[in-house]
């Protein structure tokens, strides 16, 4: 039964003629001036393509149609669907990235060589700002070839990708710098585990949450037929692991607590070239827009670099909005610690992250992370200053304080 509402309710509204999609969205672009589908959307370019390909065109914006507060509004649904569409996407892609794709282009580039911002021995050592050991993540997406990306996938896709992805895990299984293990929430999977074990990779962070309660994905049909064709590769540390059938084919992540991003970025950087190097027909990418992921927001590098931090003087009233007040112009996303949508911890600790995805290396991305938790780390210090009352002031007090301390002390002895 469980199973069987999951599928209505990814299943999206009931069929919708291309002229009734067409009115809808014409009709939305007065009401939803935030929403970057609906607003790039050109009734003169959609009419100049032929009748399977504005079906095909639609079918991206699905899901800003009927979730009308959506801010990007579109999912790519073929690995082609950005070239194809390309005059729609490079539009939608500089709204949103706010990049100027005739003056800045998009390069992948893992090698720190020449970053900005750098520090001169080049090793991104969080010690160094004075902070303690934390829970570090970096993860990038992947899309097959072979397949369409999951907004367009048949149940019997999602499972046949699951079964083509077995020989990939496989061999990260036995290899020992990886080891563990795959675990498929697809049911009669031989490697099918139950919901006790499901939610417990959940709660822990290593495992994705139930996407068919989620209406944006539901819209596009990313979260269709859930739960076949998905699970998760773990690895024998638990510090690396696959997601399968999410968002994109693949989320590939590491994670470790510690001070050095640059040992849980090589990490990455080792993991994805072995995995593709083993996919057979390779990993879909752009030649301008790079890595083709099925959000727009995430093409490009596909990747977020976040750490765990405890701001409790920005977070003192109990949310994150002076956190987000700070980040936002020195380029940081602020998210709880379950991710987008989740509360921040009791002690304020926050989920921090560079915003910038595309026109942007995978290496520029980490230092980011590095430059923006040491000014974030001045602003939380600051924060805790009393109000009115100048750093130099307090530390005046403070040796008043101790000075009179010293001379109680002498009269005593």
């Amino acid at each position: 039964e469980k199973l069987k509402a999951a599928e209505a309710a990814a299943g999206g509204a009931p069929s919708t003629t291309n002229e009734q999609k067409v009115e809808q969205i014409i009709k939305l672009k007065a009401k939803c001036p935030n929403n970057i589908a609906i607003q790039t959307f050109d009734i003169n370019y959609y009419r100049a393509l032929t009748p399977d390909l504005q079906t095909r065109f639609l079918k991206c914006l699905d899901s800003g149609r009927e979730n009308e507060d959506s801010h990007m509004g579109c999912y790519a649904n073929q690995p082609d669907d950005y070239s194809v569409f390309r005059p729609f996407f490079e539009k939608a892609l500089e709204r949103y990235h706010k990049v100027d794709l005739k003056v800045k282009k998009h390069v992948n580039n893992w090698n720190f060589a020449g970053v900005a911002g750098l520090p001169a021995d080049g090793v991104l050592d969080l010690a160094k700002l004075g902070l303690p050991a934390l829970s570090m993540r970096v993860r990038t997406g992947r899309n097959l070839n072979k397949f369409p990306l999951p907004a367009s996938m048949t149940k019997q896709q999602r499972i046949d990708m699951e079964n083509v992805m077995e020989r990939v895990f496989n061999n990260l299984i036995q290899d020992q710098t990886f080891g563990g293990r795959y675990v498929s929430i697809t049911p009669g999977h031989k490697n099918f585990i139950n919901e006790k074990e499901y939610q417990e990779l959940v709660d822990s962070n290593i495992m994705f949450k139930d996407m068919s309660a989620d209406p944006y994905l539901n819209s596009a049909g990313i979260s269709r037929d859930w739960p076949y064709g998905r699970g998760c590769y773990i690895s024998a540390d638990k510090g690396f692991i696959i997601w399968l059938g999410e968002e994109d084919h693949l989320r590939i992540m590491c994670m470790q607590k510690g001070t050095l991003l640059n040992r849980v970025f090589d990490r990455l950087k080792k993991a994805v070239d072995v995995v593709e190097t083993l996919i057979e027909g390779g990993c879909a990418r752009d030649k301008d827009f790079g890595v083709v992921t099925s959000c727009p927001t995430n093409i490009g590098t596909g990747m977020r670099a976040s750490v765990h931090i405890q701001l409790p003087n920005l977070c003192a009233d109990g949310t994150e909005k002076k956190a987000k007040e700070i980040c936002k112009p020195l380029g940081l996303s602020v998210r709880g610690k379950g991710g987008e949508h989740t509360p921040i911890g009791k002690d304020g600790t926050v989920d921090i992250s560079p915003s910038a995805r595309f026109c942007i290396s995978e290496a520029e991305i980490v230092t980011a992370l590095y430059q923006g938790i040491e000014k974030l780390k001045a602003a939380e210090e600051a924060a805790g200053q009393p109000q009115g009352v100048p750093p130099v002031v307090v530390g005046l007090g403070l040796a008043v304080v101790a000075v009179a301390l010293f001379t109680y002390l002498r009269s005593r002895n």
